[in-house]
């Protein structure tokens, strides 16, 4: 079965860093593109930042500059270096494969596998 287990956020005045991480089991990892989301308050969901196998990566314009996706195939872990932290970024992580060459909505029932997610939280 498909598991994702988020963690590594916790609450930082703006400007600092967080690191997020995601391990995943249940599926082939190394052919695996991934996805990072966020669920803000008031439930506005994105997708901030994804990585396809071939290695190249996206970034919601919001987080361009600032946030870091990589994948370690070794651990079935990707990450989510957060520098420069705004109180916008203030948010649930979740984290997902892609699905079928693009990547599920934030949060999408469909995929019946969504972690626990990881509260990150930014004050000013």
């Amino acid at each position: 079965e498909v598991q994702l287990v988020e963690s590594g956020g916790g609450s930082v005045q703006a400007g600092g860093s967080l690191r997020l991480s995601c391990t995943a089991s249940g599926f082939t990892f190394d052919d695996s593109s991934m996805g990072w989301y966020r669920q803000a308050p008031g439930n506005v969901c994105e997708l901030v930042s994804t990585m396809r196998t071939d290695g190249s990566t996206s970034y919601v314009d919001s987080v361009k500059g600032r946030f870091t996706i990589s994948q370690d195939n070794a651990k079935n872990t990707v990450y989510l270096q957060m520098n420069s932290l705004k109180p916008e970024d203030t948010a649930v992580y979740y984290c997902a494969p892609g699905a079928g060459g693009g990547w599920y909505a934030c949060l999408d029932p469909t995929f019946g596998y969504w972690g626990q997610g990881t509260q990150v939280t930014v004050s000013s």
